[in-house]
């Protein structure tokens, strides 16, 4: 009983976004399909835990939710499915769950449907991990720490707008990809972010949230690279796709040595290096330097390349600042954000500028009043200027705005620290 749950529980994670492509291309709409798919993984409980479970349990559940999607065609057929269609899935009926092929992959249609520009970006972000992840509405809303009426309510919106607006559930045509492509990256980018650095709660990361924005950036590289026929993919496109999948691994590689024995927050120069997973490193290494030579820079690819300094360098006092300052200017001509600055400023910092990394901070101060990061920043570089009590009530001004307890531990050590200096 215990291994069917298990394997039920380990199949939702990693195949359920799978299969409902496969069942969203096939009824052409998303709550029919979702429907489909929680009944089929019922049966699969009740039937494994009586019969066994099946040679291929992934094929087993998507043919099970097919026939039952051809039952309800029959009983009642949804005026949006065209009868071609259910004639091609009654042929496929006749086929027995020992003779399905491997499943086929339609995730990167439902990942373009769910990053429509005509839905918000909260929405997108609440869609795509509903549909692609599995994530229940309760889980998305503990990961983004927002209640689960409001994430219920943008899940409601979402489909309702996909099914008014009859958005299509295919890779858009090559005029709408880039501006679709976009948001796609930039919803994995988000996702990704929370779950490395969790904006509030009792955790510094949260690793579903990471692994899930990998997993399906590794589906969109993986697609995208095997559609050369079907729609032309522009080079930049495709190079800040690997871009970002490089930059979420080097940073990810890194999670084991983020807190200390004692759960304790480590700064990047402060981690046991040892700790970093070496196989991400490479891969991620690889990737970049394989979205280097496509020829087509992009922000996500510059990123990750200021990761990949860090990666490769053996000791915090071996990091090579001013490459990676070089690295900034570039980004900056891409995309000059106040939080661009930020990190700029760290970096000019580093390689002994205390003074122009505090006024780069300084000019962006208006913009980032309100991110505790800003502070946090300001503080280092006033201490290492040896202004202790500035310093001190820039961690202060840290801690009011920060919500994650792990980074509030932290920053009350340093104040305490920097106490007894003054003392």
């Amino acid at each position: 009983m215990n291994e069917v749950h298990s394997l039920i529980d380990e199949l939702h994670r990693r195949e359920y976004g799978q299969i409902l492509s496969v069942l969203v291309v096939m009824a052409g709409d998303l709550g029919i399909a979702e429907e489909i798919l929680q009944d089929a993984f019922l049966i699969a409980l009740e039937n494994w835990t009586k019969k066994g479970i099946p040679r291929k349990p992934g094929a087993w559940l998507t043919t099970v939710a097919r026939n039952k999607l051809i039952d309800r065609f029959r009983k009642k057929r949804p005026d949006s499915v065209d009868p071609s269609i259910l004639e091609e899935l009654i042929k496929m009926e006749e086929q027995s769950i020992e003779d399905d092929q491997e499943i086929p992959d339609e995730r990167l249609k439902l990942i373009f449907t769910c990053c429509h520009p005509s839905l918000s970006t909260e929405q997108q972000i609440a869609i795509t991990l509903h549909t692609l992840g599995g994530l229940s509405t309760a889980e998305i809303a503990s990961a983004f720490l927002v209640p689960i009426p409001t994430i219920a309510q943008r899940l409601v919106r979402a489909k309702r707008k996909i099914r008014e607006e009859k958005i299509p559930y295919s890779v858009p045509s090559t005029e709408q990809l880039a501006e679709r492509m976009n948001s796609v990256l930039t919803v994995l980018y988000l996702i990704f972010t929370e779950g490395y650095a969790s904006t509030a709660g009792d955790k510094l990361m949260r690793g579903n949230l990471c692994e899930e924005a990998i997993r399906l950036c590794r589906v969109l590289e993986l697609l995208v690279r095997n559609i050369p026929t079907k729609i032309e993919i522009p080079q930049i496109q495709y190079s800040e796709i690997l871009g970002l999948l490089s930059l979420m691994l080097l940073n990810h590689s890194r999670r084991n040595a983020r807190l200390g024995k004692n759960g304790e927050l480590k700064l990047l120069n402060e981690q046991n290096r040892s700790l970093w997973v070496q196989d991400e490193i490479q891969e991620g290494l690889t990737l970049v330097e394989k979205a280097f030579h496509i020829g087509h820079l992009g922000p996500y690819q510059i990123q990750a390349a200021i990761s990949a300094l860090h990666s490769k360098s053996p000791g915090p006092e071996y990091t090579s600042w001013k490459e990676i300052i070089h690295f900034y200017k570039i980004l900056l001509s891409f995309m000059d954000t106040p939080v661009i600055r930020l990190n700029y400023a760290v970096a000019v910092s580093m390689v002994g500028d205390l003074q122009e990394g505090l006024s780069i901070l300084d000019s962006v101060h208006a913009d980032l009043e309100a991110f505790a990061p800003f502070y946090l920043a300001k503080a280092d570089i006033l201490f290492r200027m040896s202004k202790i009590q500035e310093a001190k009530e820039s961690y202060r001004d840290a801690l009011e705005l920060t919500q994650n307890e792990v980074e509030k531990d932290f920053i009350r050590k340093k104040i305490c620290s920097l106490e007894e200096e003054i003392d």
